[in-house]
């Protein structure tokens, strides 16, 4: 008999917050080791998360019952767009600013409901339309000083790099939405992680360095708080709606541009702020939107079943 999760919305909310704090102390630990080529950043940061995942695992059913999957290859796919979405995330952080790589990365819900109706099928309707116009519309405003520069400068590799690592994370969010019904949430978290483990040693011959103490120390605090992140995010949905959640995953813009601050000296531009502000806008009318259908779907149902009774 399957036990009905526990709904502790406040707890799940203080999960969320704390995952994404983790996320974000993450990515300011691996912009301070910037010497560090991408494709290293990544093994480490898969590497080091994956002790985390194991016991997560043996706490929580098992490790061969938490990792048992239908479909390697699914797994496969998802774990090689998401690697790409990752590795192209840690080398935009080079060349942009943290609180706009954030700004930037919040375009990933807005491109996955295209994704969505492309891939999935999903009906693409007014709402969604009118949001993720108002999303790129933010995006653009976000982009446009640092490509006034030059395509071929710095700047604009910062913006391919991150632009595409949202795209890639969104496509990638797209398959395991797919995946949603027949893979568990454990084994889709430990899939990815040895999956993108393997692909960043493909990056060895690209050049690796040797990390100095302090590089090796954010490497693997960058892996370690990545790894305590993902177990946050997952405990957190099992305790309220995605929906509930899922505006409190903007708290990130308020943590980079501190540590952005702080840290690295990053002041954002009012025009980054307002691009952001239009992104989030865009990102919170989706998911109230997403919401709003499911409870209707599910209302649906209900109405549908008491007829055949």
């Amino acid at each position: 008999m399957t036990s009905t999760p526990t709904i502790n919305v406040p707890r799940g909310i203080f999960l969320m917050v704390s995952a994404i704090t983790m996320f974000t102390v993450m990515s300011a630990f691996i912009k301070a080791a910037d010497r560090v080529p991408a494709g290293e950043t990544m093994f480490f940061r898969s590497i080091m998360a994956m002790p985390i995942i194991l016991i997560w695992l043996l706490v929580n059913g098992g490790i061969a019952q938490g990792i048992r999957t239908q479909s390697i290859r699914n797994h496969a796919v998802r774990g090689i767009v998401g690697s790409c979405a990752m590795g192209l995330g840690f080398a935009g952080l080079k060349y942009l600013p943290l609180p706009e790589v954030t700004a930037i990365r919040f375009v990933t819900p807005i491109v996955m409901v295209v994704l969505a109706a492309l891939i999935l099928g999903e009906k693409f309707r007014l709402v969604r339309i009118a949001a993720v116009s108002l999303g790129f519309v933010g995006v653009v405003i976000i982009v446009a000083p640092r490509l006034s520069v030059g395509l071929g400068s710095i700047e604009a590799l910062g913006v391919a790099l991150t632009l595409g690592s949202a795209c890639l994370a969104a496509l990638a969010q797209v398959f395991v939405k797919g995946m949603a019904n027949s893979e568990s949430t454990t084994a889709i978290v430990f899939w990815f992680s040895a999956t993108s483990t393997v692909l960043s040693l493909l990056t060895v011959p690209f050049g690796w360095v040797w990390p100095t103490g302090t590089e090796l120390v954010l490497l693997c605090g960058a892996g370690l708080v990545g790894g305590v992140g993902q177990i946050l995010l997952t405990a957190s949905y099992r305790l309220a709606d995605a929906g509930v959640l899922a505006p409190f995953t903007y708290v990130s813009m308020l943590w980079s541009v501190a540590i952005g601050y702080i840290w690295f000296d990053e002041v954002p531009t009012a025009g980054m702020l307002a691009g952001a502000a239009l992104v989030i806008c865009a990102g919170v009318i989706i998911v109230v939107r997403e919401r709003q259908l499911g409870m209707n779907a599910t209302a649906r149902r209900k109405v549908k079943a008491k007829g055949l009774q």
